[in-house]
């Protein structure tokens, strides 16, 4: 077995392969991958491998790297120097070694950020859901999903299957300081969510990239949007929310007021508006992108967007600029149709060159649209075309994600167009529907702790702080936050989608809208949350699949909704696979003290233990239009107090000059953008 010592492992290098871990989007686990997917497909190609083949990612600084059998590697990306034995040798040809023979790749020197080691045969890593890609987060994938370190030894996988290459010169991508983007328009430019002057600020700005940028997203500094509506009604106060849906890889999410771009790490479901979206050929340049580099967005048509399967000179990625006519004049809707019963409307809206998303009715809470969405997705799925990549649904929509070499967008909204045509009534909606009990830990001391390291190092002044539940209390017009406690626990939450902040964490809802406790989320967002913390954002509970980024209102934390370590039965865990929860499970709490639950994640973590309690159901909507039909009077009048409440806390804001442009604080001047070294892979954007 062919081996590769990591004598000097750099900062921040990982496994990847390509396409990455696709067909999990719908449960929250992102494709990984390499961030410059031609960099990366075109280092393999030097060295004879398939594009698949797994090979290295090095951010700011390379590896050095010792072979102990004769082997052929390229290296390409950012320009850094590159030695072997101390002679310096080129970026993007073949390299070939002698048994022994040290490959020392230095730091980045001036254009772009990351770096890739391709090697004859690729790289015998850790394959885990389909793909060796490394996700740090999850801690899966590469070497024991992690970042390399110095001593690690590596297997090689093989022989390469074809003769190593040169790359040309019109095959390498053009890296530069003052980047134009493709943009397609879409899903959320519609003008009920950004002015025509948000949009021109958008299309005119040259947005700076933020230090707090990793493969997670990358956080842009531009203007703040003046937007369309003043709030996101039941999806939260801030305007920039809405009821969650689907991300795009490339989409330009603003997080409240502050723009990131999502990246191949990035979280799959969420509720915030995307007004444009990377073309699938360009987000390569994300991969690129460093601390102080300026961004355009240039908008253009999807039908004129390159292939993301061309390596060579039709790819267009050795232009400096985007060549471009203009982007569509369709605010990213791509039609709308009824339902069949000519009750609901339907919107198709573009989200990149290779998504589109199905929206149903208007932006409003209704369990019969997500009933519709369930229906969709199941006539998808059972016919599965050729092409079609994943299928993730959200509140009240479906993001149909397909490779748009195979299909056109206006062929894939026309078929989807007719399949929606074909659905039964959704008041006929009979699903399994498990009862899921969880133990919760009430205001837990991991979750006043995140609420601390936000104050000290994001926000001291916000509203929410220091103390959600004191927060949800006030929005929603209680007598004491006894009150938030009893009707959290006395709430059966239904779970809408899973993803909403990674691995199998639930985005739900109460049954009783008696129970729906509105709030908004963090803005800005927070750089970090506890594992499995629970919080509720809009009408939204989720609980956090792992560590990382969020803006949900803490009420406590439980045990573990992704165990893939040790996914035994124990504790609700299916063997064939690490998620526990699934579409439309109930979930119901019981408390316990924050030591307690220490133990009880003990347990689960090594799969022990009995803390979850399962029990089989169903879930039918027309039985849930008949509850809510017999308790309307009562539900009308809750939700009516809890709506005042919030427009009194919305009329202390503007008071308080929360809305007023610039309010949000200054995110950019913590650090030196040199500091990027020194970023871990763990979540640093919303």
């Amino acid at each position: 077995m062919t081996t590769m010592d990591i004598l000097r492992a750099g900062p921040l290098t990982t496994i990847q392969d390509w396409p990455g871990r696709v067909g999990y989007w719908n449960i929250g686990v992102p494709p990984s991958g390499p961030m410059d997917d031609l960099s990366f497909r075109l280092a393999n190609r030097a060295v004879g491998n398939p594009a698949s083949a797994a090979g290295l990612e090095a951010t700011l600084a390379g590896p050095r790297l010792r072979f102990d059998a004769p082997t052929v590697v390229a290296v390409t990306g950012a320009p850094v120097p590159v030695s072997v034995d101390g002679t310096a040798v080129a970026q993007w040809v073949p390299i070939h070694l002698d048994a022994g023979q040290v490959l020392d790749i230095g730091m980045v020197d001036g254009l772009g950020l990351r770096v890739y080691v391709a090697v004859g045969g690729g790289l015998d890593a850790q394959e885990y859901l389909g793909s060796r890609s490394t996700f740090t987060m999850g801690r899966f994938g590469g070497k024991d999903g992690r970042t390399l370190s110095d001593g690690d030894t590596l297997a090689l996988a093989g022989e390469p299957i074809r003769t190593a290459t040169r790359i040309s010169s019109d095959e390498q991508p053009a890296l530069t300081d003052s980047w134009e983007l493709a943009v397609t328009v879409g899903p959320h430019s519609a003008p009920e969510f950004f002015t025509e002057d948000d949009v021109e600020d958008l299309m005119s700005t040259a947005y700076q990239v933020h230090f707090n940028s990793d493969r997670t997203g990358i956080r842009l500094i531009g203007p703040q949007p003046r937007w369309a509506r003043t709030d996101g009604g039941e999806a939260g106060l801030h305007p920039s929310n809405i009821h969650d849906n689907a991300y795009s890889v490339g989409a330009l999410d603003f997080t409240g007021d502050t723009p990131i771009l999502l990246g191949p790490d990035g979280p799959s479901l969420g509720g915030f508006v995307c007004p444009v979206t990377v073309v699938a050929a360009d987000r390569w340049k994300l991969g690129q992108l460093k601390p102080g580099d300026t961004v355009r967005f240039v908008a253009i048509k999807a039908t004129a967007a390159a292939s993301p399967g061309e390596l060579g000179a039709a790819r267009r990625a050795n232009f400096a600029h985007v060549l471009s006519t203009g982007g569509d004049a369709d605010h990213g809707i791509l039609g709308r149709t009824t339902t069949a019963d000519g009750t609901t409307e339907v919107t198709y809206r573009r989200s990149g060159d290779d998504n589109i998303l199905v929206e149903y009715g208007d932006m409003r809470l209704d369990l019969e649209l997500r009933a519709r969405v369930h229906a969709l997705a199941e006539r998808i799925a059972a016919e599965s075309p050729r092409g079609l990549i994943d299928l993730t649904p959200g509140i009240r929509s479906l993001q149909v994600k397909a490779d748009p070499d195979v299909w056109s967008q206006t062929a894939m909204r026309r078929w989807l167009t007719e399949c929606e045509a074909q659905l039964p009534a959704a008041t006929d909606l009979v699903v399994p529907s498990r009862t899921v009990e969880l133990p919760l830990s009430w205001d837990d001391p991991a979750t006043r702790e995140a609420i601390e390291r936000y104050m000290l190092g994001v926000r001291s002044d916000a509203p929410w702080c220091p103390w959600n539940i004191e927060f949800i209390r006030r929005m929603n017009g209680l007598d004491s936050v006894d009150d938030v406690h009893r009707i959290v626990f006395d709430a059966d939450y239904l779970v809408l989608g899973l993803g909403d902040v990674y691995l199998g964490a639930p985005v739900a809802v109460p049954l009783d809208p008696r129970h729906r406790l509105v709030t908004t989320k963090y803005n800005p967002a927070r750089t970090w949350t506890p594992e499995n913390a629970v919080g509720i954002g809009g009408a939204y509970m989720c609980i956090y699949g792992m560590e990382g980024p969020g803006g949900y209102q803490f009420v406590g934390r439980t045990t573990q909704v992704w165990n893939h370590r040790h996914p035994l039965p124990a504790n609700g865990f299916d063997p064939d696979h690490p998620w526990l929860l699934r579409f439309f499970d109930r979930i119901r709490w019981y408390p316990v003290s924050a030591e307690e639950l220490l133990d009880m994640r003990a347990d689960v973590a090594a799969g022990r233990g009995d803390s979850t309690r399962i029990t089989d159901g169903t879930f039918s909507l027309g039985e849930h239009q008949r509850f809510l039909a017999d308790n309307a009077e009562d539900i009308v009048a809750t939700r009516t107090a809890m709506e005042g409440a919030r427009d009194e806390e919305r009329r202390r804001w503007a008071l308080g000059g929360e809305f007023a442009a610039g309010r949000t604080p200054d995110i950019t001047a913590a650090t030196s953008i040199t500091d990027v070294s020194a970023l871990s892979e763990e979540g640093k954007v919303a």
